[in-house]
Order: structure tokens, then sequence, then C-alpha cells
């Protein structure tokens, strides 16, 4: 993987409220005028091309960073130098909260695509977030959020089958770009299978099996990278009583 860094865009000044998602990102609920305060600490959006990281593990934390475009993976590194993937972030999520507890990210944050992110100096939103209860309550939620995401991803390690971890998987992608006015049946997977079955627990043999299972059950359609939901009551209905989400 690239060593490479973040690029800056040139003279690319951030503006929150024209953001395509606003609605699904920090300043979500805020006015007009805080919104503006909240752009103030934005000093530049930049851009990180594909394959490059945004940080790793063992930086100290100095920004949040918001999804403006593309995708990420954050990952860690086991003992013997095994990458674990802990998530997959596209716009309107946050990158950069494993690090609020020590000041050091625990992770790395590798962008799938080339991507931008709006980075926000942690010091100052936190300085900020003193003078603007409906900031700090938002950054609760983005807290409660993560918190959630941990207690779902164990359900699903703990309760499904390897058919229904990829059933979950895809709805709750599915789920998350509808929200950014995206087809929630017709989508493009940014990662790579082998990342898919790192996420997921499982190897890349059987997410290969689970593709076949599902096209043979008639529920999804996986060409390359290319999904296609055909069935989406029934794949729903596969993961029924595993997963509250989306029961």
């Amino acid at each position: 993987m690239s060593e490479a860094r973040p690029f800056k865009s040139q003279s690319l000044k951030s503006a929150c409220s024209n953001c395509s998602v606003l609605e699904l990102c920090l300043p979500l609920g805020l006015t007009g005028l805080e919104i503006e305060r909240l752009d103030t600490l934005i000093v530049q959006r930049f851009k990180v091309k594909k394959g490059a990281a945004l940080y790793r593990a063992g930086d100290p934390l100095r920004s949040l960073y918001a999804v403006r475009i593309g995708s990420f993976k954050t990952s860690m590194l086991s003992i013997d130098g095994r990458e674990q993937v802990t998530g997959f972030q596209i716009p309107g999520e946050m990158l950069g909260l494993d690090a609020i507890s020590t000041d050091l990210h625990t992770c790395n944050a590798v962008a799938l695509e080339d991507s931008e992110v709006c980075p926000v100096h942690f010091a100052q939103l936190e300085k900020l977030a003193q003078e603007l209860p409906s900031l700090q309550h938002n950054l609760n939620k983005l807290l409660s959020r993560e918190i959630v995401r941990d207690h779902d991803m164990l359900m699903m390690l703990g309760n499904m089958n390897s058919d229904e971890r990829l059933a979950a998987f895809l709805l709750n992608l599915s789920q998350r770009l509808n929200e950014r006015g995206y087809s929630s049946s017709s989508f493009v997977l940014k990662m790579r299978r082998e990342e898919i079955g790192s996420y997921l627990g499982l190897r890349l043999e059987t997410i290969c099996r689970g593709i076949a299972h599902l096209r043979d059950l008639g529920l999804v359609e996986i060409n390359g990278r290319d999904v296609n939901i055909q069935n989406m009551d029934g794949l729903k209905q596969l993961i029924l009583g595993c997963h509250r989400q989306f029961s």
C-alpha cells in the first residue's frame, strides 16, 4: 500500500451549509449561525488519493474528519501483521473518533477511492461544543453511534451464519447509500472481497460461496463489484430475528 499522504486541493474553502451531506454530518440540526461558527474550524478540505492513509495507528489526534466524497476503510494490524478491517466509512460519516480516549489513533484509515474529507480541529471543536449545546449533542450522538455499531458487529459475529452476515452487510450498505440519495438496490462495492471477509470474520472462499448462494436464492446478483439486490424483502427475511436494524 502506498505511503503517500493526503494532498490539499488548491484554494478550496469549505462551506458546510452548501455541502451535499449536511443532513448526515456533524452540523445536523444546527442553526445557520451555528454552522457558520463550525465552518470556521474547517480551514481547508483536502483530498486523499486511493490507497493513501488519512492517518495511521499511533498518530496523534489532531482532527476529526468528515467524509465528503469517496470512501475509507479502517483497520488494525495483528501481532503477526494480518489486517483486521474494522469498518467502512462513506460520505457524511466521521473518521478519527478512535483517538479521543488516548489522543492517539488506534487504527489506520485508508482511502478506498479518490476521496475528500473535511478536517475539524478537535481541540477547537471541544471548545466550541462547550458554547453550543446542539453541537455537543451531535458529538454525543456520533460517539453513541460508534457504540451501537460495535454492538451490531458483536451480534452479527455471535448470532449469524456466513450467509446472514453477508446479507446484513449488503443491507446495511444499501440503507446507508439510500440515505445519501443513491439507489438502494444497485450500487458498486468500493472494497475488495478480501476486505469484506476480514470485516465479517469470514474467509475469502466463504464470501465467494455466500455470493453464489445469494444469487442461487434469487436475492442478490454480484458481478465483480457491481451489486444488484433483486429481492430486498427476501434478503431482509434471511436475517429476520438475527439483527434488529433490518427486522
